[in-house]
């Protein structure tokens, strides 16, 4: 069994922010991570997937994102600043290190890793993010369909849906942006239960991203309570115009499936062969089961990202922890800071830097 002043678990944008922030606070952090190399959940997005926020808004602590400032970085860039971020740090990284089961016990966790090796430590951060676990909604007969369903997270590009009948269920970014791709191959329905919501991208010339800093509503704990309901879609006008344009068209979200035909509201049917459900994720972290740690959905109970039911438990990732702009490139770390400063906090340690 090895030891670690901190178990950090996850090595995508959130555990290797969370390493760099254990490093200036004097503590010596391991962190284990199931994928076979850097990058987190990025190299499984769709291919086209681009940043909604400037390069200058997408960087981790320590290390600016490379090239103009002002661009907005695609998928393949995010995955080599990963890499690029993670081969800097002086940190023990693993991958291909599953981890299956966190224990507390004597006031310190023993993690338990697929290899079947483990590891002893007094604070462990959960930072497998809250997008690990695709989201399945419930749908009025969606299980007899007998076309092909698939969610976001199995999407890479519209290669073999030409001429297609496709639905895309959702209203947040990557549901409009899958949806508009589809529809330049094929006939494409984009289905929601509330009105879409769009943010323009550039307002008086400058990012949507510049404007939540300067008014601070970016990192506000207030922000998040201000918005009710789904983010809205940020546009640079080619969405809000694809879709009123009618490709894709937009309609409210189907009574009922059965078999190859799909009901709409309306009352008319039609068949359709492809169902894309871009409903979003849930925090991936079955291995705090029987910790007390996750409430009854398989949430984390925190506050701010420290366990509001484990002592030495923390969790960097989760949407909305602490603000819009938790679990995104530009706030990981500082949410990564509020944490370790809780948890040494806790155990009576002087936190040498802030993270608030």
């Amino acid at each position: 069994m090895t030891s670690a002043d901190l178990v950090v678990i996850g090595g995508g944008q959130s555990g290797l922010a969370t390493a760099h922030v254990a490093l200036r606070r004097s503590l010596r952090p391991l962190v284990l991570d199931a994928s076979p190399g850097p990058g987190g959940s990025w190299p499984s997005y769709y291919d086209s997937l681009t940043l909604f926020s400037p390069a200058s808004f997408s960087a981790l602590p320590g290390r600016a994102f490379p090239g103009d400032p002002d661009r907005y970085p695609v998928r393949d860039e995010v995955v080599d600043y990963l890499a690029a971020y993670a081969a800097g740090l002086d940190a023990e990284v693993r991958f291909g290190a599953r981890v299956e089961r966190v224990t507390a016990d004597g006031g310190a966790f023993t993690v338990a890793v697929a290899d079947g090796s483990e590891v002893r430590a007094p604070a462990v951060v959960a930072a497998t993010g809250g997008f690990g676990t695709p989201y399945l909604p419930t749908l009025p007969g969606l299980e007899s369909f007998t076309g092909r369903v698939l969610h976001a997270a199995q999407y890479r590009n519209p290669d073999g849906f030409a001429g297609a009948r496709v639905v895309v269920v959702g209203g947040g970014n990557s549901a409009v942006q899958i949806a508009v791709e589809l529809a330049g191959v094929a006939n494409v329905s984009l289905a929601t239960r509330r009105p879409l919501r769009f943010q323009r991208q550039r307002i008086l010339g400058r990012d949507f991203h510049w404007w939540l800093t300067r008014t601070g509503l970016d990192t506000s704990s207030w922000g998040p309570r201000l918005v009710a309901g789904a983010v809205p879609v940020i546009d640079d006008g080619r969405y809000r115009a694809a879709i009123r344009a009618g490709r894709p068209d937009h309609r409210p979200l189907f009574a009922q499936v059965d078999g190859d035909r799909v009901w709409w509201a309306d009352g008319t049917v039609e068949r359709v062969e492809v169902i894309v459900l871009a409903t979003g994720y849930r925090p991936d972290l079955p291995y705090l089961a029987g910790t007390g740690a996750l409430d009854g959905q398989g949430l984390p109970r925190h506050a701010g990202g420290v366990s509001a039911a484990v002592a030495g438990l923390g969790f960097v990732g989760v949407e909305r922890q602490r603000s819009f702009a938790s679990a995104t490139l530009r706030g990981v770390g500082r949410d990564a800071g509020f944490v370790l400063d809780g948890l040494l906090a806790r155990a009576g340690r002087h936190a040498a830097g802030s993270g608030r």
